[in-house]
């Protein structure tokens, strides 16, 4: 078993992909070729943002967004601590620094309720993120951003695909930014991501950033990075887009047959009903984690933890957090444990992760489910 099974994913799609990469084999053109305004005009359709910016990978969209609006030494960025270093990691790297408010312990999200205590003189921005692949309470943290004159930046690298309210996720604050790492509900075959934003001037300064501060060729107008998606990259989510509905589909409906096997059981992550996941993970909340991994492991089933040290307490960033300044992240972050999900995982095989989980809580195990087809 496979935790993110890319392989079957590779031969649903064979075919499209394969066509995909060779047409760039074939022209030639390997950086900004044509798939990249082609894929960058898809997705700001697909999330309904005025633009779409494909970038070299999720770290440079939040790097890039934040240097779009000015951010730098001293600013501070309001986030939390319980996700991916990136998070942390772009806002440090610009000389700024990460305020993080503690999490939500039923969601697993930055808790709305404890960031405008954490709002000084110095706050420029808020930085959610939407973790496991479901939204944070955007409409909440858009409101307080609103009232301080802050700009929000979604951090949706695990949710594309996902909406709140009605709305896509990338789309539901001023700045939004996803990852096309291999492994998100969306993925190329390397490293990419893309920001989305509906502001024109944003949107102008964050083309020239990703090419160096150039406002055309050899002008520098601002600092900028190397930060383009590659055209093959491109092409391979364009390629992965045409079945992406149903995919999509296929991980509510793996979410759904976990939910029936273990709600009411063990400790699960909640998705109130005003928003949906994409299930980037399936996260169970367990009081004794590691025994139970371990016999997961012996009966060949592959899980993992996101995240096992929150980054308040990371040596590199502790500096700006105390220990116990975020206690539910840092409880929480014994007890996660991901399961294999995907849109190939057939209801027999979460049936049979589910049965051995339990078994190791000495649960009552589950009864048996039928496999779902593969898309013809």
């Amino acid at each position: 078993m496979q935790f993110t099974d890319l392989k079957a994913q590779y031969q649903a799609n064979r075919e499209n992909i394969n066509a995909r990469i060779q047409a760039v084999l074939d022209h030639g053109q390997y950086i900004m070729g044509p798939e990249v305004a082609e894929l960058e005009a898809r997705l700001a359709a697909y999330c309904g943002a005025r633009h779409c910016i494909s970038v070299a990978s999720g770290t440079e969209a939040l790097l890039i967004s934040l240097m779009a609006l000015g951010i730098g030494r001293g600013d501070e960025v309001i986030t939390t601590p319980f996700s991916f270093i990136a998070t942390a990691e772009a806002i440090v790297l610009l000389g700024a620094v990460p305020v993080f408010a503690d999490i939500d312990h039923a969601t697993c999200n930055i808790d709305p309720a404890l960031i405008e205590d954490k709002i000084s003189a110095r706050t420029r921005a808020i930085m959610p993120v939407s973790l496991y692949g479901q939204p944070a309470d955007m409409e909440a943290i858009n409101a307080i951003a609103a009232r301080h004159g802050l700009v929000v930046i979604e951090d949706a690298a695990q949710s594309f695909g996902a909406t709140y309210q009605g709305k896509h996720s990338c789309n539901l604050s001023p700045i939004g930014c996803t990852s096309f790492f291999p492994s998100k509900p969306l993925g190329c075959y390397g490293d990419g991501g893309a920001i989305f934003t509906s502001d024109d001037a944003l949107a102008e300064a964050m083309r020239e950033i990703r090419v160096h501060g150039q406002s055309r060729r050899y002008v520098h107008t601002r600092i900028g990075v190397g930060g383009r998606m590659d055209t093959l990259q491109c092409a391979i989510v364009l390629a992965k887009l045409d079945n992406f509905e149903w995919e999509l589909q296929q991980r509510a409906r793996a979410g759904a047959t976990y939910d029936a096997l273990l709600s009411g059981k063990l400790g699960l992550v909640s998705r109130p009903r005003d928003r949906s996941c994409v299930f980037a993970q399936y996260t169970v909340v367990l009081d004794e984690r590691e025994p139970v991994q371990a016999i997961l492991h012996a009966a060949g089933i592959p899980s993992t933890v996101h995240y096992p040290v929150p980054m308040h307490v990371q040596p590199a960033y502790a500096g700006w957090c105390g220990p116990h300044d975020a206690p539910v992240a840092l409880a929480l972050a014994a007890k996660v444990l991901s399961l294999p999900i995907g849109p190939y995982l057939d209801d027999a095989s979460i049936t049979q992760v589910c049965a051995t989980l339990l078994g190791a809580l000495g649960l009552a195990a589950p009864g048996t489910a039928q496999p779902s087809a593969n898309p013809g």
